[in-house]
């Protein structure tokens, strides 16, 4: 019904984290327009908790030039299903392995231009691995009651959509 059709895409960059496209469309209003689409392959975010503590990692995140707090995350390798994805990430980021995860939601970050789709998941069970850092990456590993972190969103303090998202939906999670 409002679906707009393809007529022609351009690839303009393709890149190891993003490709960005322009697509020549046709509206449902039968004009001609263009759309700047940035192509993701999507990533995961996992709520791990332990006790009444929520595992956070505090990161460097250049496009904002500052160090942000967030859930435990990464990107979807091409083809790898988003629950590989989780358990790889919590691991690496972490040093904890899960033993059980369960998807709480999946979100489009920003539909109006960007593919990126997050599955975020719950987990509260785990064991203790060892961490195994992207060799560009450095994190901080935090552990934060869950109370404080919901002080963190509502003070500002927390500003990653995901990790807003996924601790909010917490409490419905814990008591299920």
């Amino acid at each position: 019904m409002f679906k707009e059709k393809t007529l022609k895409s351009n690839y303009l960059f393709n890149g190891k984290v993003i490709n960005l496209r322009i697509d020549e469309v046709k509206t449902c209003s039968n004009r001609i327009s263009t759309r700047e689409i940035v192509e993701h392959n999507g990533g995961v975010g996992i709520v791990a908790v332990q006790e009444d503590n929520v595992l956070l990692v505090r990161q460097y995140r250049r496009p904002f030039d500052e160090i942000i707090y967030e859930i435990p995350a990464g990107k979807l390798e091409k083809g790898e299903e988003p629950l590989n994805c989780a358990f790889r990430e919590l691991e690496e980021e972490t040093g904890f392995k899960a033993l059980d995860m369960k998807l709480m939601t999946s979100i489009y970050t920003s539909p109006g231009f960007c593919t990126e789709k997050l599955y975020i998941y719950f987990c509260d069970k785990m064991i203790k691995t060892k961490t195994n850092f992207d060799e560009d990456e450095y994190l901080e590993l935090i552990k934060v009651p869950i109370s404080e972190a919901k002080r963190m969103i509502l003070d500002g303090t927390i500003k990653d959509a995901k990790s807003i998202i996924g601790i909010l939906l917490l409490d419905d999670f814990i008591n299920k």
